[in-house]
């Protein structure tokens, strides 16, 4: 079952306008900026895929619509393909971002029902049945190495009260067999940004951290959601076809059917009609059970602590390389509430654990030492040294900051320099 993010309760004492287009230049890259909007309503649109295509160098926006991809001078000939769900893709020349002039891309909406679904082999549940067999077509057969861009957050009420973020190396084999026990997770370069203001009485951390770009690639671990076991807790049910990365797919809604001792989940699956590979995975945890979901989620809190879990969700999305198809963005959101016993007043957090596949090698995926590497109880927020630098990143590609995030950093600074 797929455990999201653990959380660790623990006590202790104690952006930038860049809507514009421009690029900047380094020795030997380019650094390409801009802001993506709905054509139509001209909204912001965060979680917006940009790479290159064949380059395999990507990244997201932001939750302001903002985004910043690095790439070498000689694929600054080349194009870019801003893709998201709802909307059709996106082409354009490196070349157009050059320049001062305030410049944003946007993006045209497409129907979202596209027409009647014909249904694959009788029903949706064997639809879903035919994708999981079809995994060891579709997905690599080899090693492979993934370069990801990590953060977490946490939030308590509207303030960002803790803020990880690190640049990592996934390696995995080859999803033919649907284990997880040979890929690795390692951090290359990390910071943390934590604040120490007295008031913050309690400290929230996220557990297993980047180890999630394991557990929560549900197409290659088998004991996330979908065996051959688990597939008859669920009802599917088909629901609509949609245009996803300019390719149809089916919408495949699921929920549970049994009520266990642990809880299951509910979301929707995207399918791709012709090859019949996942795509895109929504999930959201069932919460009606607060006892069953808190010791799901919940690994160590305070005595005298209680907690309430309000959401867990989770979006998994995969994005082709060559002839198969990869790892590309995951995000997991954990809403929860505390409040300590003979106190009247409760605090609500928001514990959110974002990853981003920015490169693709598959030629020189060597093994990571297990001793190097992260799992479940290893947290990252322990590792990353706080650091404020702003050229920290340098030549890496990250998923540029929110306004809201930068603000907070700003405050963080200041309360750690007085």
């Amino acid at each position: 079952m797929v455990r999201f993010v653990l959380i660790v309760l623990t006590v202790w004492l104690g952006i930038c306008d860049v809507s514009a287009k421009d690029m900047l230049y380094s020795d030997s890259l380019v650094t390409l900026k801009g802001t993506v909007r709905d054509a139509e309503i001209k909204k912001r649109l965060a979680n917006v895929n940009v790479y290159i295509p064949g380059r395999d160098v990507g990244t997201v926006t932001n939750g302001d619509g903002v985004f910043a991809l690095k790439i070498g001078r000689e694929e600054a000939e080349g194009k870019l393909l801003f893709s998201c769900l709802g909307y059709a893709n996106y082409r354009m020349a490196c070349s157009d971002v050059i320049g001062d002039k305030a410049t944003t891309v946007y993006l045209n909406p497409v129907a979202r029902r596209l027409g009647e679904v014909t249904v694959y082999g009788g029903d949706a549940k064997s639809l879903v049945e035919e994708a999981l067999r079809k995994i060891d077509v579709n997905y690599p057969s080899q090693n492979h190495l993934l370069n990801m861009f990590y953060r977490e957050t946490i939030m308590k009420g509207s303030r960002f009260v803790g803020i990880s973020e690190g640049v990592m190396d996934v390696v995995k084999d080859g999803y033919k067999r649907r284990s997880v026990l040979r890929d690795r997770v390692r951090m290359k370069r990390g910071r943390r940004l934590l604040s120490q203001k007295s008031r913050d009485t309690l400290a929230v951390k996220v557990q297993g951290g980047p180890w999630l770009a394991v557990y929560l690639d549900i197409v290659k671990n088998e004991e996330a959601v979908f065996d051959g076991e688990t597939l008859a807790y669920y009802a599917f049910r088909h629901e609509h076809v949609e245009m996803l990365n300019d390719r149809l797919h089916y919408v495949v809604s699921f929920r549970p059917m049994v009520s266990l001792d642990y809880p299951l989940y509910s979301g929707l699956l995207y399918i791709d009609l012709q090859t019949l590979c996942l795509t895109r995975a929504e999930l959201s945890l069932d919460v009606s059970d607060k006892e069953k979901a808190n010791k799901m989620l919940l690994q160590k809190k305070p005595v005298g602590l209680r907690f309430s879990t309000r959401e867990a969700s989770v979006v998994v999305t995969y994005r082709q390389h060559g002839e198969r198809m990869c790892l590309d963005y995951l995000r997991s959101t954990i809403r929860f509430k505390c409040d300590w016993k003979r106190r009247l007043f409760s605090s609500a957090y928001v514990a959110v654990a974002e990853m981003v596949v920015v490169d693709v090698d598959d030629k020189t995926a060597t093994a990571i030492p297990y001793s190097e590497s992260y799992g479940s109880k290893r947290l990252f927020s322990d590792d990353a040294e706080q650091n404020w630098d702003e050229d920290f990143w340098k030549d890496y590609n990250i998923i540029e900051p929110t306004e809201s995030l930068e603000k907070a950093v700003t405050k963080l600074k200041g309360h750690k320099n007085r």
